[in-house]
């Protein structure tokens, strides 16, 4: 049978664990990270149309990072539309 200490010790751990993972889905979920990628998707778009000399590299890598942004902030929406028939 676990000790008294062993149990707290336990206890720490998981809530330092959980602490983790609200911090993690907070991040998930942060404007910050999704600022970044768009940033990050429309560097990169830029940069392959640049390379495969495409017409308007700086102009046309905006439709996929729109393209992304739609879709990330569509998803709440189906997240909770989702949930309604999951009951």
């Amino acid at each position: 049978m676990p000790t008294l200490e062993q149990l707290q010790k336990e206890i720490i751990k998981i809530k330092e664990r959980n602490q983790r993972v609200e911090i993690d889905k907070t991040w998930e979920l942060s404007l910050t990270r999704k600022i970044i990628i768009l940033i990050l998707t429309y560097i990169t778009t830029t940069l392959f149309f640049l390379a495969a000399k495409l017409p308007n590299p700086f102009l046309n890598s905006l439709v996929p990072t729109v393209a992304f942004a739609l879709s990330t902030l569509s998803l709440p929406l189906f997240k909770k539309i989702w949930k309604k028939f999951q009951k």
